[in-house]
């Protein structure tokens, strides 16, 4: 798969893994939802119920900006399988108008309730992917 198809299946996916890991190299794996701003990946820390509003991966960001981020396809019909990557860096900041109105767009649970958290700005630095029915 090229880098501009997978950035294509990528962006049409409702949601991926974020991965991000601590200064010490530790992994950490957490759901996200995300949207396209320009070449870059916004996130949201939004209202759904979390445990704590320290979030690992906001700490994980902060002491080491690498992160991938991973979309894909399971199904018993395994030239149907696919996934798609984005690698970059992450900066975690305020939520500003622009990337909110992103999400919006994307997600109808932010125009009902717009989250306030802070936001994830990735700068994607190399998109990458895998299909099942490539040759």
């Amino acid at each position: 798969m090229s880098p501009e198809e997978a950035r294509a299946i990528f962006l049409r996916q409702a949601h991926a893994i974020l991965a991000t890991a601590d200064a010490s190299g530790v992994p950490h794996l957490v759901p996200v939802v995300f949207a396209a701003t320009g070449d870059g990946l916004a996130l949201v820390v939004d209202h759904k119920p979390k445990r704590t509003t320290d979030l690992k991966r906001l700490r994980n960001i902060e002491a080491n900006p690498h992160v991938c981020l991973l979309t894909e396809q399971y199904a018993a019909d395994w030239t149907t399988l696919w996934w798609a990557r984005a690698d970059g860096t992450a900066q975690v900041g305020p939520l500003t108008p622009p990337v909110l109105a992103v999400l919006q767009a994307k997600y109808p649970q932010y125009r009902a309730v717009p989250p306030d958290g802070p936001a994830v700005a990735v700068t994607v630095t190399r998109w990458s992917g895998w299909s099942g029915s490539s040759s």
